[in-house]
């Protein structure tokens, strides 16, 4: 259930009988040979699926983080700290004036962070929020022990098939050493933006991925 596919009537016909929703706040940044738009694309379908097994409407997502580390990567979008948090927090104060009580967010990019006055509209009792970001979850550990994997930037684990948007390299990166960018840029360090290890995996294991991620986010929606 999606706020595309809704009217206002909709969603004033949900407030009556629910008050959860789920956001999304993702980034618009380099991602080696996948989408720039990655943060947003896997985030959102993790919502969309949470949202659909729980009867639980999706609000568009956020589709710029906190990137500066990426800023010299073309196609990066980035968002200030500040303005990240002053949007965030509108977002959150628009739909609690409607009635919205309990909220989901599913994030896809590690630069963003929960604003503290949001925390603090939670500390008021004004609301209850997760924030959920996705690839610390304990459903991602699960497939790297199983696997032997570790899940990075721009890597296998980021790798799904409605987000590649073209061909790259077989096997595996050399992990990248990230102090190496104290004497030189991160896109210098970085080469084609991946953090290193395997391009992909195979597709039984994303489909283990996405599904354990799915289930870890619903278990989080009801316990709100």
């Amino acid at each position: 259930m999606r706020f595309q596919d809704l009217s206002w009537m909709d969603v004033e016909r949900y407030l009556q009988q629910d008050n959860r929703v789920i956001l999304v706040t993702g980034a618009t940044e380099q991602h080696a040979y996948l989408s720039l738009m990655t943060d947003v694309l896997v985030s959102e379908r993790i919502a969309w699926a949470v949202g659909e097994r729980a009867g639980v409407p999706v609000a568009p997502p956020l589709c710029f983080g906190v990137s500066g580390g990426f800023a010299d990567f073309p196609g990066t979008i980035s968002l200030s700290q500040v303005t990240f948090d002053a949007i965030v927090l509108e977002v959150v104060e628009s739909l609690l004036h409607q009635g919205f009580r309990r909220f989901l967010v599913v994030n896809g990019h590690t630069g963003n962070r929960l604003p503290q006055r949001v925390r603090d509209l939670e500390m008021e009792g004004l609301l209850r929020l997760v924030w959920f970001d996705w690839w610390c979850g304990s459903a991602v550990k699960a497939v790297e022990a199983r696997h032997n994997l570790r899940l990075d930037h721009a890597n296998w684990g980021e790798n799904f098939g409605f987000n590649r948007v073209g061909d790259y390299p077989e096997g595996v990166k050399t992990p990248v050493n990230l102090d190496d960018a104290d004497d030189r840029s991160l896109r210098a360090v970085l080469g084609d933006g991946s953090y290193g290890g395997p391009y992909e995996a195979a597709p039984e294991i994303m489909q283990e991925l996405f599904a354990g991620i799915v289930a870890e986010a619903a278990e989080l929606l009801w316990a709100l």
